[in-house]
């Protein structure tokens, strides 16, 4: 008798608040396969006119790591990032966006006042 092994697939998805008013926010989406991590995105939104906007997004779409950072006028600008593995990926997207948030808020907000 053969065993074939169970493909154990998972999505993992949550939402991580970064401040106190519960203004600003990580998503986060992660994909296992066997408990291996295969696909994560992590994505920065704020709250802006009783709106959440996506500011800045890493993930792995068009097969390689990168981050898209999103202008107020539909423009991205994307950055290739080379990592040894998809945990280091994860680490630091999740890093960056807790330590810049505040940043790209800022950087998104004067793109608004300068349309």
């Amino acid at each position: 008798m053969q065993s074939y092994g169970i493909l154990s697939m998972k999505t993992i998805e949550f939402i991580s608040s970064l401040d106190e008013y519960d203004q600003n926010r990580i998503r986060v989406r992660l994909l296992t396969d066997n408990g291996d991590l295969t696909d994560i995105m992590y994505q920065y939104e704020t709250l802006i006119d009783n709106q959440w906007i996506a500011i800045v997004r890493y993930d792995c779409a068009h097969g390689f790591f990168h981050r898209d950072v999103l202008f107020p006028n539909g423009d991205k600008e994307k950055q290739s990032i080379e990592m040894d593995s998809l945990k280091t990926a994860s680490k630091y997207a999740e890093q960056d966006l807790k330590d810049r948030w505040e940043w790209y808020r800022e950087r998104y907000i004067k793109k608004i006042k300068t349309k």
